[in-house]
């Protein structure tokens, strides 16, 4: 069958640079250039909530598993925590020295990984919004960071055309992946943990074996 819309949501007013669906409480999140969030309910006539705190474009949104929270990631080098109610309560990390790319929830809900222009990661405690450690051995910005199912390990993608996958207990970055002929924007694990998808500027997704640190497949897309 042929894709049909079934919503259309407006209400930003610039570019719209990150969206994250909760399926727990059937809402939408947006992120955009206009500083603003947006939480869009999947009901019908339920109006949307403007979300409004950061001091420059929001570049990354994701929902809590439990869709409790939101978190959020902007270019005023801060990352939000938010409760997606009416009053829109937020609380802020002063998080990085640079632009912030990416933000993730661990699948139990209790930790954050960021990524940022400031060439690191960093992993947070989210109940007391606490810094816990930095990962820093990329030598340029660090444009995706992702835990793995089962929250032993981060992987994180780069400008520096490397892909490095860390051990979240001993802070160790257990290998690096260099074979991208361009940035890396975004990384992510299979479900299963098993495996891993780095998409890059070179115009290909490559899918690499975390257990054998081997390439598994190669697409090459239209340059």
């Amino acid at each position: 069958e042929d894709p049909s819309l079934e919503r259309h949501f407006k209400g930003h007013r610039d570019a719209v640079t990150s969206v994250d669906f909760s399926h727990a409480k059937k809402q939408l999140v947006s992120g955009s250039m206009d500083s603003c969030l947006m939480i869009w309910s999947m009901k019908p006539q339920m109006r949307a909530y403007r979300f409004m705190g950061h001091k420059d474009a929001v570049l990354c949104v994701q929902f809590s598993p439990s869709g409790h929270l939101v978190a959020s990631g902007s270019r005023d080098k801060t990352v939000r925590l938010w409760i997606p109610s009416v009053k829109g309560e937020s609380t802020v990390f002063k998080a990085h020295t640079a632009t912030v790319r990416s933000v993730h929830f661990s699948s139990d809900g209790q930790s954050l990984v960021t990524a940022s222009d400031d060439k690191t990661v960093k992993v947070w405690t989210v109940h007391r919004q606490k810094f816990l450690f930095s990962l820093s051995q990329h030598i340029n910005w660090v444009r995706c960071a992702r835990f793995s199912p089962d929250g032993r390990l981060i992987v994180s993608s780069s400008d520096d055309k490397t892909v490095k996958l860390w051990d979240k207990t001993s802070r160790e970055c257990i290998h690096s992946f260099c074979e991208h002929g361009g940035f890396v924007n975004h990384v992510d694990f299979h479900p299963s943990g098993n495996c891993i998808a780095a998409g890059g500027t070179d115009s290909t997704v490559k899918l690499w074996d975390v257990r054998m640190n081997r390439l598994l497949q190669h697409y090459q897309g239209k340059s």
